[in-house]
């Protein structure tokens, strides 16, 4: 993969896929933004991987369009932020669902918007993060399914609208991943093992496997690769385990 000096933009920088993205890109040589809302956590990342932390809101479209435009010759964005909530429609609040909306869906459209406004006239990369869930029916995930499906369908969208000036837009659909977000689901061995064995595979991912995958899209060598959702999910969202 050739990302020396390639500028590359991650926000949702400071969570479990989105460091282990950092940590990757930076081996490879990327200039790198740190984008997210935990100062700490982000200047820790950014001394280990030779980035620069910026401190803001995804959800906030005005201040993440000054972001990205504030960074120089951008390449590459990735929206990582999200959040997670398992409830039945009818047991969730307006609250709830307009939360799980903004940290999912919103923030996906302003990393378009920004996104392809600061890239400008060069070619560039984009890439979202969905669900299994938005591909398969799993119970209890009503609200953010609702959101990650959204994500797939501005992925789609955003790929046909941003082709003639090739801004290349994708998307990953991770299934259950071990990061500090799934802490909770995976908090014992009867949950972990039951999580484990919805997968075809017979195990959750880790961080490292999805930033893979991302960072697979953001490659300048897949200049051909736009419109695509890609399930890195141990087979959840399309094979039955037995």
């Amino acid at each position: 993969m050739c990302f020396h000096d390639r500028s590359v933009a991650v926000i949702g920088a400071a969570g479990g896929i989105g460091s282990a993205l950092c940590r990757s890109l930076a081996v490879e040589g990327a200039r790198l933004t740190l984008i997210g809302r935990d100062r700490q956590r982000l200047e820790t990342l950014a001394a280990e991987t030779g980035g620069v932390a910026v401190v803001c809101d995804a959800a906030v479209m005005e201040d993440l369009d000054s972001v990205l435009a504030a960074v120089e010759d951008l390449y590459g964005i990735v929206n990582c932020a999200g959040s997670l909530l398992l409830k039945p429609a009818h047991a969730t609040t307006p609250a709830e669902f307009d939360q799980c909306i903004s940290a999912n869906l919103r923030t996906a459209f302003a990393t378009v918007r920004a996104g392809v406004k600061a890239v400008g006239s060069r070619e560039g990369s984009i890439v979202l993060v969905s669900s299994a869930a938005a591909r398969t029916g799993l119970s209890n995930h009503d609200a953010i399914a609702a959101a990650k499906a959204g994500v797939i369908g501005l992925a789609l969208s955003a790929a046909a609208t941003y082709a003639p000036r090739r801004i290349r837009v994708n998307c990953v659909a991770p299934g259950l991943t071990d990061t500090p977000l799934t802490t909770r689901i995976m908090s014992n061995d009867a949950s972990r093992q039951a999580s484990a064995s919805m997968h075809a595979l017979g195990r959750t991912g880790c961080p490292e496997e999805v930033a893979s995958a991302i960072q697979w899209f953001l490659d300048p060598a897949q200049a051909w690769v736009t419109g695509q959702v890609l399930g890195v999910d141990g087979g959840l969202a399309s094979v039955r385990p037995r």
